[in-house]
């Protein structure tokens, strides 16, 4: 999950904004404004419903971010690097470059955020009955009531013992603990991950069907999200399990074809070493320090009258917003950057310099070199 909208940094943690976030904020002011609001205060100016709903909704998305920067807080704390967290559809994701070494890490990290969303879920109530006690008007009580319950909620929701929710994690390091094996932990919380997943879009199509309202679809909706998020999750598990102990140089492709970040578009496309087997390529700087990635994708959207003085330094992706990886870097936590990752492709650096690039082809091929071949029926 990519941020569309970048926000800034706080104690940090670099934070963004998905698109998504518009449908599921403008939902919320919707509802607040055209249907709550009016019923627990009828009789006032339109405008001062959207006014209050809007406010509202921002404190919403505020205890959503608050939520997620306690995760990446506490993760660094564990040694766990944050690479970032992004706002979206159903909530927030902060991404963790690497996973927690020990099963009580996982659950500090895990266990953080719905206690988080509980104590804010505790001060807006509280702050709900002193506004009252003090006369404040009824729709500014009923507003702060509201992110009391929902953070409370919220906290709830995310403590359900099933993968992907922070439950899931919790479930994660207590098996972890219990076995001392990472890999049965993750399947354990997968499987849960699955089922309640499945209870949920079962439930949900029996609730619409039963009563034509629409909370039926939506519940089922996040029912399908949490059972895709928990069956990727499992696979990932897999995935680390399997390349375990494997550093980045035994997957990566070795001194890969480079770009001169000074080449033209035109120059890029024409030449006969960028047309084939590869679409991605790292860009170097005159000296051959690296300074971005440059794919025949970003290429190919820079118009045709303007190949010829545009150079592949304008619109190559920096390294910054890259995913870098040094040579002796552990594979499987390479995999969840370049998954998100912009490119899915990972640069190999020693000392600015690029030495190999790892895409899912490299993935891949290590994976069928690791695995045993399967047999097959009737052979001996």
């Amino acid at each position: 999950m990519r941020a569309t909208l970048p926000l800034g940094r706080i104690a940090g943690v670099r934070i963004g904004v998905h698109w998504s976030v518009l449908l599921v904020f403008a939902l919320v002011a919707w509802i607040l404004a055209r249907s709550r609001f009016p019923q627990v205060d009828p009789g006032r100016a339109e405008a001062l419903y959207w006014v209050i709903a809007l406010g509202t909704a921002v404190l919403f998305f505020s205890s959503l971010l608050a939520h997620e920067l306690a995760h990446a807080v506490v993760a660094r704390r564990n040694d766990v690097p944050v690479e970032d967290i992004t706002l979206w559809l159903l909530g927030g994701l902060a991404r963790l470059k690497s996973e927690a070494s020990q099963p009580g890490a996982e659950l500090r990290i895990a266990g953080v955020g719905p206690l988080v969303s509980l104590l804010l879920g505790v001060g807006f109530g509280l702050c709900s009955w002193l506004v009252h006690l003090l006369g404040a008007p009824r729709l500014v009580v009923e507003a702060v009531a509201w992110l009391a319950v929902i953070n409370v909620l919220l906290a709830l929701f995310n403590a359900i013992p099933a993968a992907p929710l922070d439950g899931g994690r919790l479930l994660r390091a207590v098996l972890w603990w219990r076995t001392g094996d990472r890999l049965r932990a993750a399947i354990g919380a997968t499987l849960a991950g699955r089922a309640f997943g499945w209870l949920l879009i079962v439930g949900g199509l029996l609730l619409f069907l039963a009563t034509r309202v629409f909370d039926g679809l939506w519940l089922a909706l996040i029912g399908w999200f949490l059972l895709s998020a928990a069956t990727a999750e499992g696979r990932q598990a897999q995935l680390r399990s399997t390349l375990a102990g494997v550093p980045v140089r035994r997957a990566m492709t070795e001194q890969p074809v480079t770009v001169s970040a000074e080449l033209t578009v035109s120059g890029f496309l024409s030449d006969a070493r960028y047309r084939y087997r590869h679409s991605a390529f790292p860009v170097v700087d005159p000296v051959g320090e690296a300074v971005g990635l440059m794919t025949l994708e970003r290429a190919q959207h820079v118009r045709t009258d303007q190949r010829e003085t545009t150079e592949v330094g304008e619109v190559m992706l920096p390294l910054a917003e890259a995913v870098t990886v040094a040579p002796d870097d552990l594979l499987p936590d390479l995999l969840p950057r370049m998954e998100s990752g912009a490119e899915h492709r990972a640069i190999v650096l020693d000392g600015g310099r690029v030495v190999g690039i790892v895409a899912p082809s490299d993935i891949a091929r290590t994976l069928n070199w690791l695995m045993p071949p399967q047999p097959r029926w009737g052979s001996r």
